[in-house]
């Protein structure tokens, strides 16, 4: 009996991260019928040449073990998903371009995705379940946490700290902070897309603009 593998969402961020699992797949010699979309609204039995199972699907398939990573961009759904799949035996799973960089003392927690170029440089701890968009990267002395999401082209530079589930915008630059007083994104921030970081962010605000500044009122995420 051999593993399962998944991709938990067959929405726009699960079929972009579907070729990344497919590559890595290929690579440990896993059939392409192992390779599996868990989706319970998909509406489709197979998306871009993969089957598309519910979750009591995925969890009743026989096999050695159940693997999944969770292309969800919303880290508080990530993390209420990344719960079910424990509660369940479904272990995580990391998903890594190829055409990315992680160089000296970089520690990545479990579930991650790591996208094409992204490019990770040196002492940085990140937690679990990180989403590293195309063309993103973060350099020296970061600790980012648990359920955080970088969309594209996210420019962290050194000496940041960021809290769990917070979601950092297409484009956004985080201004280098200095070695023990790092620039601060709160636990379940959003930096709206294109904003320039240049002071602290209080958890669980949105700030847009450059320089970034507080929305009063909602905001979409970039």
């Amino acid at each position: 009996m051999s593993d399962l593998y998944a991709i938990y969402g067959a929405s726009g961020c699960g079929r972009g991260v579907m070729p990344l699992a497919r590559q890595q797949c290929r690579a440990l010699n896993v059939p392409v019928d192992r390779l599996v979309f868990i989706d319970d609204g998909a509406g489709a039995t197979e998306v871009n040449g993969h089957r598309v199972m519910t979750f009591a699907q995925f969890v009743a398939e026989p096999a050695s073990r159940r693997l999944a990573n969770i292309a969800i961009a919303d880290g508080r759904v990530r993390e209420r998903l990344a719960l079910k799949c424990s509660a369940h035996g479904v272990n995580p799973w990391t998903v890594r371009a190829e055409a990315s960089q992680l160089y000296d003392d970089v520690v990545v927690g479990e579930g991650a995705i790591i996208c094409a170029y992204v490019t990770l440089t040196s002492n940085i701890r990140i937690g679990r379940h990180f989403h590293a968009n195309l063309y993103s990267y973060v350099e020296h002395d970061c600790a980012i946490g648990d359920f955080v999401t970088f969309a594209p082209g996210v420019q962290c530079n050194g000496n940041v700290a960021i809290g769990d589930r917070a979601y950092i915008g297409a484009g956004a630059v985080l201004r280098q902070g200095k070695p023990g007083q790092p620039l601060r994104i709160g636990e379940g921030a959003v930096v709206g897309m294109g904003a320039v970081v240049t002071k602290d962010v209080p958890p669980g605000v949105t700030v847009v603009g450059n320089p970034a500044r507080l929305m009063e009122k909602g905001g979409a995420r970039g």
